[in-house]
């Protein structure tokens, strides 16, 4: 039996708004929403491995970004063409929990 999988579904302008109320922090940055975080360089890179563990999880993966004690997260959905869709949303409230754990401070 073949498996079918649906392609997310881009979200509307007032849905993308009202997600980003729920989730103080993060910017809209085009299609995507993006957000910064502090901590030691190597702090920064332990957290971008747990993220990443947990993208793999969900099956939805953000761009990451480490430079000297910053790590930035840029999620949009490559399915939807590069739209923004609910999984993006998920995925940042697991990234911002995964960062409060480990102490990352919003930068």
């Amino acid at each position: 039996m073949v498996e079918m999988t649906m392609t997310p579904q881009p979200l509307s302008e007032e849905e993308i708004a009202a997600h980003l109320a729920e989730l103080p922090g993060w910017e809209r940055e085009d299609h995507a929403i993006a957000r910064t975080f502090k901590h030691t360089y190597h702090e920064c890179v332990h957290l971008a491995m747990y993220v990443a563990a947990k993208a793999r999880e969900i099956g939805h993966h953000p761009d990451i970004h480490i430079t000297w004690q910053r790590i930035r997260f840029v999620i949009t959905t490559h399915d939807a063409g590069n739209r923004l869709t609910a999984k993006d949303f998920e995925l940042a409230r697991h990234i911002d929990a995964i960062a409060a754990g480990h102490g990352a401070e919003a930068s």
